[in-house]
């Protein structure tokens, strides 16, 4: 039995490599190739969530690391977020991302309707300030 074991906690800490990485890799190169947008839309989101993940991950360690089942977990969402049967990665990013930070910040960028380009303008000045502006600290 403990040979049992130690095979499931092998193939356990080689499934979250090739899960959240190889993987995705390999079908973002497909979907770059693709002439689709509909797959480079769920890649692309898919690297700013895993990357979201990652981050926070790093601040929380010393929370997390007293969760013993965290890995599992971690290993499950990134399933959902990768399989493209789930599409779970496009799924967050329509409904959180694009919802809540850039209409909100961006004035609606991907939907400006104005010809002179003032939403994609409030966004990047939100992400670049201008020289400055934040000098006052």
């Amino acid at each position: 039995m403990s040979r049992f074991w130690t095979v499931v906690t092998h193939a356990h800490a080689f499934a979250g490599p090739v899960l959240m990485l190889l993987y995705p890799l390999y079908a973002s190169v497909m979907a770059i190739e693709s002439p689709s947008k509909v797959d480079d839309q769920q890649w692309l989101a898919y690297w700013i969530l895993y990357s979201f993940l990652t981050l926070m991950e790093m601040l929380l360690q010393p929370i997390l690391e007293w969760i013993p089942i965290w890995y599992t977990v971690k290993l499950a969402f990134v399933a959902w977020l990768v399989l493209p049967q789930l599409r779970g990665a496009a799924f967050i990013y329509e409904r959180f991302v694009r919802e809540k930070i850039i209409k909100k910040y961006a004035g609606g960028l991907h939907h400006n309707k104005s010809p002179n380009g003032k939403g994609k303008k409030k966004f990047v000045d939100f992400l670049i300030p201008k020289k400055g502006e934040h000098e006052a600290y």
